[in-house]
C-alpha cells in the first residue's frame, strides 16, 4: 500500500510534467513573436465575436426575445470547449511521439496537456467577452452565477473525458479519425449552440436531449438568462456521461501504446 509521502511526491511529479508539457505546447504552437500564447484565448474569442457580431448585425433573434449577444457568447463558447479539446488530441501523440520516450512522460500526459490549453483558452474567452459586452451595456450579467459556473465545470469535464477518447482512439484508428472529422460537423449543429431545446417540436427534443453537450448549454443558459425561457436540462443524466466518457477515455488513454510511430 503506497504512504501519503508517497502518493504525494508522485502528484508533483505529475504536475511538473503536465506544467512542463503545457508550456512546450504554449511554445510549439503560438511561438515567442507577435502576441505568443495570447492567441490561446484571443482565436475563440475573434471566432465568438465575429458570430455575435454577425448574429447582431442581420438582427437574428430565433424568434425569442433573448438578447442575441449573450446567446451568441454562451453557445459558442460552449461549442469551442469540447469540440476544440478533441480536435487538440486527434493524432496528438503522432506529433508528439519523441516525447514518449521519456519514462515519466504517457500518452495521458500529452492529452491532458492539450485539453487544459483548450478548456483554459475557451473560459478566459467567455469571461473576457462576456465582461465587455456587459460594461458596453450590450449585455446582462448572469442572472443566476453559480449554476451558470456549474454548468461550464460539467462542460468542461466534459471536453476532458470527450477529448481522452477521441485522441486515444484516432491513434489507433485510421478510420476513426476520418469519422471523427465528419461528426465534429454534424454535432456542431445540434450541440445546443444556435437553439433552445423549447424551440424544437417534441420528437425533435427528445433526439437532441441524447446529447449531453445540449444539457450542459440549457444549463448555462439557465444560469445566464434565468427564466426568461425554460430550459430542459439534465445535470444527473450530464453527470453519468461524463464519468462514462472520462472512465473510457481514461482507460483508453492508459492503454495507449507508447511506440506510437511503430504503430502507425
Amino acid at each position: 500500500m503506497p504512504s501519503a509521502h508517497g502518493f504525494a511526491a508522485s502528484a508533483r511529479v505529475q504536475r511538473r510534467i503536465i506544467a512542463a508539457l503545457v508550456l512546450r505546447e504554449l511554445l510549439t504552437r503560438y511561438g515567442r513573436h507577435n502576441i505568443g500564447f495570447v492567441w490561446l484565448f484571443f482565436e475563440p474569442m475573434l471566432f465568438t465575436l465575429g458570430i455575435a457580431t454577425l448574429w447582431s448585425l442581420s438582427s437574428v433573434t430565433h424568434g425569442s426575445s433573448l438578447p442575441i449577444v449573450s446567446f451568441a457568447v454562451t453557445g459558442y463558447s460552449s461549442v469551442l470547449v469540447w469540440r476544440n479539446a478533441a480536435n487538440r488530441c486527434n493524432k496528438a501523440l503522432q506529433t508528439n511521439w519523441a516525447l514518449l520516450f521519456h519514462r515519466n512522460v504517457t500518452p495521458l500526459d500529452i492529452f491532458a496537456a492539450r485539453i487544459l490549453l483548450e478548456v483554459v483558452g475557451a473560459t478566459v474567452s467567455l469571461v473576457v467577452l462576456s465582461s465587455i459586452f456587459v460594461l458596453a451595456g450590450q449585455a446582462d450579467p448572469p442572472e443566476d452565477l453559480l449554476t451558470a459556473l456549474l454548468a461550464w465545470l460539467l462542460l468542461g469535464w466534459f471536453a476532458f473525458g470527450f477529448g481522452l477518447t477521441v485522441g486515444a482512439l484516432t491513434e489507433r484508428s485510421d478510420v476513426f479519425e476520418r469519422i471523427w472529422h465528419v461528426a465534429a460537423y454534424l454535432l456542431f449543429p445540434l450541440s445546443g449552440a444556435v437553439f433552445m431545446v423549447d424551440w424544437l417540436p417534441e420528437a425533435a427534443q427528445a433526439v437532441v436531449l441524447a446529447l449531453p453537450m445540449v444539457h450542459g448549454v440549457e444549463m448555462l443558459r439557465h444560469g445566464w438568462f434565468g427564466a426568461v425561457v425554460p430550459t430542459h436540462e439534465s445535470v444527473a443524466y450530464m453527470v453519468i456521461w461524463n464519468l462514462v466518457i472520462t472512465m473510457i477515455g481514461l482507460a483508453l488513454a492508459l492503454t495507449t501504446p507508447r511506440n506510437v510511430e511503430g504503430t502507425q
